[in-house]
């Protein structure tokens, strides 16, 4: 049986101008280990599993950011669907060794996003436990085309969620949350790939809609959601480009923003409560944004 289901997220990678920084950044602020010599892809390890995997950017025009994979079995048919469902296709597949093989696209919205059919490599070895990946979803102003294309590429089915960051009939995701006017970030978005926008939050007092999806079939809804869409607002410029962001879970949501400043990284978005836990939206100290999840204490959702 395959570690990861169809479609779900199973890999994320960040790519950095400089490799040697982003390891120190990260292994101060999450603990991660590296091996030695691991050239310009350096595997992040935390409690001996795989967690992520920083990269050097072999292109100084491409984004700093991290990157986001989704399972398949079948890496030829997946790209195929992208270019159907009117995606455009970055790279087509390639094989990485006896690891796997991985191609790149972005959806109708332009959001990049890569595939992965493992091979000797699943993917994360430790997820949803603290220091590692617990969520996505992506940011878009094309939602009517953007959800049609997941639903059509990866199966998914959405489920949408209320302005309060709750499903209709109840439940809700880390993207569902709405901070308090006093907890907004007075900091632009911007700089590489994704700034401030707080997941699936009213921005400046206009309502932001957001729809969890879940795998094909199972029953859709909080239980079974593995990313999400929010949707970019005029609040924000219109350069701002269509991305997908990366959630770590951690035990101490004020704790990990106040550290990342402290190693020089920013704060986009400070802590604010949604109701799954505490979050906040990250910079470290090359660009790349990401967002960290404090889960609610015994596992139960904030109200």
């Amino acid at each position: 049986m395959a570690a990861f289901a169809q479609s779900a997220p199973c890999w994320v990678d960040v790519q950095l101008p400089d490799l040697e920084a982003g390891k120190r950044f990260y292994g101060e602020l999450f603990g991660w280990t590296f091996r030695a010599g691991d050239g310009p892809y350096a595997d992040a390890f935390s409690g001996g599993k795989l967690v992520a995997a920083l990269v050097a950017k072999q292109d100084g025009r491409m984004p700093t950011a991290w990157g986001i994979y989704f399972a398949t079995d079948d890496i030829v048919a997946a790209v195929a669907r992208v270019r159907e469902a009117g995606g455009q296709v970055i790279i087509d597949p390639v094989r990485a060794g006896r690891a796997g093989a991985v191609a790149q696209a972005a959806d109708p919205g332009g959001a990049v996003f890569g595939l992965w059919q493992a091979g000797d490599r699943e993917g994360f070895e430790k997820q949803n436990e603290p220091v590692s990946f617990c969520w996505t979803e992506v940011h878009t102003r094309h939602k009517d085309r953007v959800d049609a294309f997941y639903e059509e590429v990866f199966g998914f089915q959405g489920t949408d969620l209320g302005t309060s960051g709750r499903e209709e009939s109840g439940g809700g995701e880390p993207g569902g949350g709405e901070p308090g006017e006093d907890e907004a970030s007075e900091e632009e978005p911007g700089g590489a790939g994704p700034g401030a926008p707080r997941p699936g939050a009213a921005e400046s007092g206009r309502d932001v809609d957001f729809r969890m999806w879940s795998p094909a079939g199972t029953e859709p809804g909080p239980d079974t959601a593995v990313g999400g869409r929010s949707v970019i607002t005029d609040a924000f410029p219109a350069e701002m480009p269509s991305y997908f962001l990366t959630y770590f879970a951690v035990e101490d949501c004020n704790a990990t923003a106040g550290h990342a400043v402290r190693l020089g990284g920013r704060i986009s978005a400070p802590p604010f409560d949604i109701p799954y836990g505490r979050m906040a939206v990250l910079q470290d100290d090359q660009g790349a944004v990401f967002a960290v999840l404090q889960p609610p204490v015994s596992g139960k959702r904030a109200e």
